[in-house]
Order: C-alpha cells, then structure tokens, then sequence
C-alpha cells in the first residue's frame, strides 16, 4: 500500500521507545486494570518521567516542545496494543491545551509542569446526565460571589475523572438566552470542598479507562481560575480545539483497525481448519484484501487530516468526516475480524474480542457520528 510520509528518523526511534513502554509498563497490567476499572496511578509518574505526557508542550512549561505527529504515534502504539486503559490523549492533547492555548501565566506555571511530569492528572467535563452532545443546555452553572465561584451540578462519562487532580469544567456563567454566548471554562482541582467522584462506570468496554461522574456542590473556587479574559468565551474556546480532538479519536480508530487486522491475519495464517490454514481459503483472503484495502484509504485520509492540523488548516468538516468514516470502519475491520476467527473471536482472551467491544465507543463520543454527519452536512 501507499507509505506513510509523515514520520522521520527520530519518529522511529520514538515509537521504538514507546513500544518498549507499553511492553513492559502497561500490557502486563492491563488485564488488572481492566478488573479494577482504572489504571495504576504510578504509570502516570512513569509516563511523565519518560517524556510521554504533555510533549507539545513547550520545554519552559515541563513539555517537549513537539508537534503533535510525536501525540501521533504514541496514540498509534496504544491502539496498537489494545492499550485503552490509559488517557494520555484526554490529558495531555486536550485538557494541557486548554490550559497552555487560553489559561493566564500563573495557570500554566501552576498546572502545565505538575501535568508533563505526571503529578497531576487532568480531565475536561462537558457532557452531563441529560444534554448528551448538547453542550449548549448544560446545566451546571458558575455563580460569582465576591472574588470567588461557586459552581453546581454533575458531569458524566469524565475521562480520567476518578484518579483527577485538575478538571477543566464547561459550566453556565450567563443568561443571555443565547447558550453559545453563556459558557465557560473553569479550572477546578479535585481538592476542592463539595466536589466529588463516583466510581468508575461500568462500560461495556474499554474497561481500564477510568470513566466516571463527578458533583459540584457549592465548590468555590477562585475567579483567577477562569480560562479566557472573561466571561462567555467556552464555546469559542471548545470550538477552536473540537477538530484536534475529533481528529484524535480518527487516529486511534484507523490505528486500532490496524491491529486488529494485523492479529487477524497473524491468526488465519496460524489456524487450521481442515488441514490447512484459515488464510489458504478464498473468503478468507478477499475478506482480508477488503479489510487492508479499507484501512489504507482511511490511513491516508487520517494522515492527510495530520498534515492540515500541523498547518493550521485542517476545517472542522474534515475532522468531523475523519471521524465520523474511520470509527466505522473499525467497527467493520473488527467485526470481521471476530468473524473470521470464528468462536475464539468470542472470547475475551483474544485481542480481536476485546477490540470489538472497545471500539464500539468511538461512534459515540466526541460527539456522535450523527453529529458528525450535521456538520459535514453544513459545508454544503
């Protein structure tokens, strides 16, 4: 198939080490984790010793001062592995840039560093029990007092929430009646009196991935920890970074279809049905060609996307189409990969199994791919 252009020397060493991580740091805890519904709180440390978390982040504030193709393939070599459990995307690709792209000097100096090195563990809360991808009726709301916010009401389906240190939080500062024009950002640390975290959800998948609710009740925090000049910038600010994030879950799709493929077709060529081996058989082999053909138009697509987002061009249609066709292709690459391993693909001792149920989530979140379909539709 096409090479891929986007990756140099130094990449490859990079994902060298990466892999290396992941081999011995995550692989043989996942199964654990999964158990216990989130991951270690120490692999956060370790990630931060290695350079792993926060790497676009310039030097001064603890980062490496990278592009995001090194976010890139670290997000690969997870998918890779069926390593869902930690989220290092959530925090150091989206909540870090939130900080760094719209927080004041103080609050860079204050999080940026403590993130990069693993001492704090950030999360982003937009959705709530009843809005869905509806961020314009949020509920939870920002009241100024004095000096200070008090700030009430719940968030759902948190990534990183339950091992949270700092959560940036889309709350309603306003009442102009236009939703878009009250929303903003707020810095919240987990310490604070009143906030609260349930246990991590029970999903359906991606187990490890510690996912749970959080409360607000009557947590002040100080108005200093506003993201933005002033009041009423969430949206804009959610808007800037949503085609960044919509692009994430395109990498980790298309990269999870490629593992997916890569131990289906390892299996085949090891199974034998009949006295010979599963990939000897036309079907199997056709339906092997369309799943590596399928996977090589979205890996361009996605790479594509990369180049534009590094350029600053990259349209919010893009990232929405991006989205919206590689989390589905990956729910066909691995449904036919259970397919095709045939009862084992049932089982959850095999990584094809496990990529079923996990994969299932990407159609969802980051707004679904209904949304997805409404604003590539706008373009029109």
């Amino acid at each position: 198939m096409l090479p891929r252009t986007l990756f140099n020397s130094d990449h490859d060493e990079f994902r060298r080490m990466v892999r290396r991580f992941i081999e011995q740091e995550i692989s043989p805890h996942h199964e654990r984790w999964e158990e216990q519904q989130h991951i270690d709180r120490e692999v956060w440390n370790r990630a931060g010793e290695l350079g792993l978390l926060c790497m676009t982040i310039p030097e001064e504030y603890g980062g490496l001062g990278v592009d995001r193709t090194y976010s890139t393939v670290l997000m690969e070599e997870q998918s890779y592995a069926g390593a869902t459990g930690p989220g290092f995307a959530v925090h150091s690709d989206i909540v870090a840039n939130y900080i760094y792209n719209f927080g004041t000097e103080a609050q860079k100096q204050e999080w940026l560093p403590k993130m990069a090195s693993g001492e704090a563990v950030g999360a982003v809360a937009m959705t709530e029990p009843g809005t869905g991808s509806d961020l314009q009726s949020i509920t939870a709301r920002a009241v100024k007092e004095g000096d200070e916010y008090v700030i009430n009401g719940s968030k759902i389906f948190i990534t990183n929430g339950y091992l949270s240190d700092i959560v940036v939080v889309v709350v309603k500062t306003g009442d102009s009646g236009v939703g878009a024009n009250d929303l903003s950002l707020v810095l919240v640390e987990t310490s604070r009196e009143g906030f609260s975290k349930a246990r991590p959800l029970k999903k359906v998948g991606m187990k490890a991935q510690d996912t749970c609710e959080l409360y607000f009740d009557n947590v002040r925090v100080p108005c200093s920890n506003l993201l933005g000049e002033q009041e009423g910038l969430g949206f804009k600010q959610l808007m800037k970074e949503l085609a960044w994030e919509r692009l994430i879950i395109a990498i980790l799709s298309v990269a999870t279809a490629q593992g997916a493929f890569d131990t289906t077709l390892a299996y085949t060529q090891d199974r034998k049905v009949f006295g010979k081996s599963v990939a000897t058989y036309q079907n199997t082999r056709f339906k092997l060609a369309e799943m590596k053909t399928e996977i090589a138009v979205g890996q361009q697509f996605v790479d594509r996307c990369i180049e534009l987002m590094l350029r600053g061009e990259l349209s919010q249609e893009a990232a929405a189409a991006a989205k919206l066709w590689t989390s589905e292709l990956v729910c066909r690459v691995v449904d036919e990969g259970v397919q095709l391993h045939g009862g084992y693909g049932y089982m959850l001792e095999y990584p094809i199994a496990k990529a079923w149920i996990d994969s299932r989530a990407g159609r969802i979140y980051g707004g679904t791919n209904e949304i997805m379909k409404e604003i590539i539709a706008r373009g029109f």
